[in-house]
């Protein structure tokens, strides 16, 4: 048999709203994989839909990013592989410059810019655009650094390039998601910093933040969105201070 040139790999949990129109997205891949975590409370349901929607599935338990990805990668055999996060959609535009560019193969890897719909509106500046995403990869050229467990980092054994169309990410839907994920965010990476033995010092709680906060709505012209700028640049500030604090609060328990 011929090998497969690309298969579209979805990333999903539970979020069985999103997954048909993902799936739509990506049928100009010669196959689809839904990789599954197998510790969500909606596997049965998440399996059936993907099925029913003619895509192929695959399960393992979450516990990192990177190690996820990974053992996806090594789920499939064909010469490429585009990842999709399942609140993410390929256009048409997209799709036909995907197709190009492996049939060129002048590089191993692509990123991929996002247009992000953040509390429904595309956000422009404040840090989401161009937001670069490392997702179009020649499956034996590409692994997942391990040492990146969040916020996860590709390894590339070749060039690396950058596609023009951006990917649809459907992001944050109100600020309670935002905040949702954020706790969670905050709470791995105090973990990493925890696990490197760095002791959160005091000016951390406030010069984080304003740092954050000053790169956001300034350098990253998050005033540009005006009052949708200033909300995300201190809902991302308050982050920051949120990570300390878990961090602190590790040490604490470690006493």
């Amino acid at each position: 048999m011929t090998p497969l040139m690309l298969t579209a790999i979805i990333l999903c949990c539970d979020e069985l709203e999103h997954l048909p129109a993902c799936i739509d997205s990506v049928r100009f891949a010669d196959d689809i994989l839904v990789w599954v975590d197998a510790n969500s409370p909606a596997l049965g349901e998440v399996l059936r839909l993907a099925e029913s929607c003619g895509a192929r599935t695959g399960q393992r338990p979450f516990d990192n990013w990177a190690d996820h990805r990974n053992a996806a990668l090594a789920a499939v055999d064909s010469e490429w592989v585009l990842f999709v996060d399942v609140d993410e959609r390929i256009t048409p535009d997209l799709a036909q410059e995907v197709r190009q560019v492996i049939q060129a193969g002048a590089a191993d890897g692509y990123g991929i810019p996002r247009h992000n719909y953040i509390f429904g509106r595309l956000t422009l500046h404040t840090g989401w655009y161009p937001d670069y995403q490392t997702r179009l990869l020649r499956r034996i050229r590409a692994r997942y650094d391990r040492a990146h467990p969040v916020h996860e980092v590709v390894v590339l054994e070749g060039q690396r390039g950058v596609l023009q169309h951006p990917m649809i990410h459907y992001n944050y839907h109100d600020v309670a998601h935002f905040v949702a994920k954020q706790r969670r965010y905050a709470e791995l990476d105090a973990g990493i910093l925890y696990s490197q033995g760095v002791r959160p010092r005091l000016r951390n709680f406030v010069l984080q933040p304003l740092r954050q906060f000053r790169w956001r709505f300034v350098t990253l012209q998050g005033y540009k969105d005006g009052l949708h700028g200033l909300r995300l640049s201190l809902l991302m500030a308050w982050y920051e201070w949120l990570k300390y604090r878990r961090l602190a609060q590790r040490w604490r328990s470690d006493a």
